[in-house]
Parts: structure tokens; C-alpha cells; sequence
């Protein structure tokens, strides 16, 4: 850890490294954001920073831990058994499981933010502290995902653990600070939600492609979420100014 650290004060190259996986890090936090962040929209007002709080603070301890167990981790990259002329690591599961968890969820929620059920109000009581305790169930179930996905990652670009540590701790310290800015646009406007939920689809599919061994370039989903978003910020400015004008 120190020899990483002094690696830092006197290799340019270091430097580099550290910069190069701080941005590949950040990015891989934004599905991991993401899907925080519309869960934590479903709960309750006073509940919503607490839940980020704790998805966010999770997904540092579950990535500082797999740093703390970087033999463990390679070895999950080791097959495990072929199927199909395939060999399978326990990666691969993991990442096919959370794609389809990914994948069924988007789905739910696309299904009820399009048919809402008409009584959701009538045990509003009862479904807070279960909704809350399932918030943060599946938070911590797709926080594993992400971090090894994340991990595996670092430990693919460079071999000192120190530049590996600031890397997660700062991209982690982005997601704390952006978290609730994007919780709060993303509920203030409805059609976001369903931009990001398709996102989630998007983000399961990739999951669930790659953990079958088929490589899909991160640069290409990310362009084309970035776009799509883009769009869509686009067609909010625009109703607005409609709006603007409508009222004068």
C-alpha cells in the first residue's frame, strides 16, 4: 500500500493510472446510482436520503472489502464449469443473476408506473417499513454486483492497490455527492423515470450478455444512454417554455 502511494509522488504513469480508472469508475457508478436512486424515490419522504445514504455507504464498504481480497476476486474469474462449448466463472453467474434481477425489476416498475394499481394508498402504513426493508435488500443485492463488476475492472487496469483504493473512494464520494441532485430531478420529472428505467433494462441486458461471454463495449451503452438523455433534457426544456408561454 505505502509502495503504491510513494508510486504516486514520483510516476507520472501513476498518475495517469489513477485519472484513467477514477473516470471508468465513475461511470460504472452511475447504473449503480442509478437504480439507487429510484428505489429511494419510492419511499417516503423522510426516508429517501437515509436509504441513499445507506445504498451509497454499503456499496464503499462491499468494494473496500473485495479490494481487501483482491486474490479472492481473481479467482472468481476462474471457470467453473462449460456449458454449451462456454466455460462459466462464478463472474459470469453473478452477473447473469444481477442482469436479470435488473431486468425483472425495470420491468415491474415500468409495468406500474404505466397500470398503477388503484388502491396503493389504502395500506400506505404497513407498505412503508416493508418497502423500505425491500429498498435496502435490493440496494445491497445489485451494490455486490456493481462492486465486483467494479473491481474486476480496477484489478484489469493496474496492479497497485493504493491508486485502486482513491479510485473507489472517489468515484463513491461522487455518487454521495450526486445522489440526491439526480433522486430529486429524476422525481420531479415523470418521463426521466421511464428513461431510466429503461436504462436499467439496458443495464441488466449488458449484464446479463456479458456474464454469457459476449463483450459488449461500455463506451457504446454509455453514448447512447448519455444521448438519449440528452434528448430527453431537450424535450423538458422545451415543455417548459411551452408552458412559459401558455401562462403569458
Amino acid at each position: 500500500m505505502m509502495e503504491g502511494l510513494m508510486a504516486l509522488t514520483s510516476e507520472p504513469a501513476a498518475w495517469i493510472a489513477l485519472a484513467t480508472l477514477v473516470v471508468m469508475e465513475v461511470v460504472l457508478g452511475i447504473d449503480n446510482l442509478i437504480f439507487i436512486s429510484i428505489l429511494s424515490n419510492k419511499l417516503p419522504e423522510g426516508q429517501r436520503i437515509k436509504a441513499r445514504r445507506i445504498g451509497i455507504g454499503l456499496a464503499l464498504v462491499l468494494r473496500l472489502m473485495l479490494l481487501a481480497s483482491i486474490a479472492w476476486i481473481v479467482q472468481l474469474t476462474q471457470p467453473v464449469f462449460s456449458a454449451f462449448d462456454h466455460p462459466f466463472s462464478w463472474r459470469d453467474m453473478i452477473l447473469i443473476a444481477g442482469g436479470l434481477f435488473l431486468v425483472w425489476k425495470a420491468t415491474k416498475e415500468i409495468h406500474h408506473t404505466i397500470d398503477p394499481r388503484p388502491n396503493d394508498d389504502m395500506f400506505a402504513t404497513k407498505a412503508v417499513g416493508m418497502t423500505f426493508t425491500a429498498a435496502i435488500s435490493q440496494i445491497i443485492l445489485l451494490d455486490l454486483v456493481f462492486s465486483i463488476d467494479s473491481i474486476i475492472t480496477a484489478v484489469g487496469m493496474t496492479d497497485n492497490v493504493a491508486i485502486m483504493v482513491i479510485a473507489v473512494v472517489t468515484a463513491v464520494s461522487v455518487m454521495l455527492f450526486a445522489a440526491t441532485p439526480l433522486a430529486d430531478f429524476i422525481g420531479r420529472n415523470p418521463s426521466i423515470v421511464m428513461l431510466a428505467l429503461s436504462f436499467l433494462m439496458l443495464i441488466g441486458t449488458t449484464l446479463i450478455a456479458e456474464g454469457f461471454g459476449a463483450h459488449v463495449p461500455k463506451g457504446y451503452v454509455y453514448a447512447a444512454m448519455a444521448f438519449s438523455a440528452l434528448v430527453e433534457t431537450l424535450n423538458i426544456v422545451a415543455r417548459r417554455r411551452q408552458a412559459k408561454a401558455s401562462a403569458a
